[in-house]
């Protein structure tokens, strides 16, 4: 049953980056380009995926369990530290050269998109490397 879940879940996100047009870099690099011809869909997306979660997501919190009564996993750290910066500054680097996102580069790289497939492949060792990192570093 929670193969269905992921499968179901899967689908509604791709699907939802695709109607909105958020698996297309020049969508999202729009909405970077707060300088020049700033394009706010991507603001757009964001508040209307919060809108729809909102309600299940305040259910699960009261309840403590998902729909399928699994206990929910729930981030409990509130706190900003030096790893979360250091984190969002790559991230944010790396959104804002290529214009995706980890989702959307998955839904991309699933169309064979060559620049989606580049960044897969990069995020995929980026991962990689850092695990190797983390072991030996801690930030």
């Amino acid at each position: 049953m929670r193969g269905v879940f992921a499968v179901i879940s899967g689908l509604l996100f791709g699907l939802g980056l695709l109607i909105s047009g958020m698996a297309n870099p020049a969508k999202v690099l729009g909405f970077l380009d707060l300088a020049g011809a700033w394009d706010p869909s991507l603001a757009l997306v964001m508040v209307g995926a919060i809108a729809v979660a909102f309600v299940p997501m305040q259910w699960v919190q009261r309840r403590g369990t998902t729909l399928r009564g699994e206990q929910a996993q729930l981030p409990s750290n509130r706190q900003v530290d030096r790893r979360l910066v250091i984190g969002s500054l790559l991230f944010g680097a790396g959104w804002g050269v290529a214009g995706f996102c980890p989702g959307p580069a998955l839904v991309a790289a699933s169309a064979l998109i060559p620049q989606a497939l580049v960044f897969v492949a990069a995020m995929l060792l980026g991962m990689w490397l850092f695990g190797q990192f983390d072991r030996r570093v801690s930030l």
